[in-house]
């Protein structure tokens, strides 16, 4: 891979890439167990960071990366693509057409062909409690973000998973609001058509793929009105990387901090209702 795009260097040992004066910004694509330690380092190096999705796997271990990176005074972003894919700014913008509403339901199922290994009794990391796996950690955090994007904290959430060998394979996360209720489903251990429908009280919109990619948007209105919005990019990690490259040639810490504030929300209730839903992982 060095070969192929001409890298300037090369390591062998992280900690050699921290402390290569050359490097500017740090990818952090470790299993989700190694998020905190591997990011700390790379803030404390001085370098500007994208964190894979989640975070951490412990909400306290994420707060203290944001109180580190606003003390050092760098980027730190937390690399999900959904709320910055444009489709998913066509959804903010239509939502108030559809009048109060009554329900909401986010859907990101996808059989993983890690769960055949793991049926025939090899835990890989997408599966591995000692790894922060499962379904919520993965598939999961798509659709809180998702419907947290655009309803902000619920009053109460719940996760009923379905565990095997004492990790999530797939679950329902309910999320009740004041005046209605929204479900998330994921899954990692069945495959399904993946969408999200809001339901109001003057219409409805629809969206028929999962809300990592997020494409196109229906509105359907009580009065026989339909508007269709696609503005779906090439790649869908495009998006997300045109706004990190925006916010640090802008050194626009203000905005990737309020990014930052989104990010912290989904993995304080993202870790709450795993933990009380019995999926516990050693960092617990």
């Amino acid at each position: 891979m060095a070969d192929k795009y001409r890298a300037a260097g090369r390591y062998t040992d992280w900690h050699d890439l921290m402390a290569d004066e050359r490097v500017d910004t740090v990818y952090v694509a470790t299993p989700n167990s190694l998020h905190y330690d591997v990011t700390k380092a790379a803030l404390l190096a001085g370098k500007d960071v994208i964190c894979e999705k989640p975070l951490t796997s412990r909400f306290d271990q994420a707060e203290k990366l944001a109180r580190l990176a606003k003390k050092r005074g760098r980027f730190l972003w937390e690399a999900v693509v959904t709320t910055r894919q444009p489709n998913y700014k066509n959804v903010k913008r239509l939502l108030p057409r559809i009048g109060t509403v009554k329900m909401a339901t986010t859907t990101f199922s996808q059989y993983s062909s890690r769960y055949d290994a793991f049926r025939a009794g090899e835990v890989l990391p997408a599966f591995d409690p000692t790894k922060a796996g499962g379904a919520l950690m993965d598939l999961g955090l798509y659709t809180l973000t998702f419907t947290l994007g655009l309803f902000g904290e619920p009053l109460r959430a719940t996760y009923v998973p379905n565990i095997e060998r004492d990790i999530d394979t797939s679950g329902v996360v309910i999320l009740e609001y004041d005046g209605f209720t929204a479900l998330n489903i994921c899954a990692k251990d069945s495959g399904a058509p993946n969408r999200a429908v809001i339901q109001g009280v003057d219409g409805w919109l629809c969206m028929d793929s999962a809300p990592s990619t997020c494409g196109a948007v229906t509105l359907h209105l009580n009065d026989g009105t339909e508007e269709l919005c696609d503005d779906s990019l090439p790649s869908v990690y495009e998006a997300e990387f045109r706004q990190f490259k925006a916010q640090q040639e802008a050194g626009d810490l203000q905005a990737c901090f309020a990014d930052l504030e989104e990010s912290l929300l989904v993995n304080r209730i993202q870790n709450e209702i795993r933990r009380k839903a019995g999926v516990l992982f050693p960092s617990d």
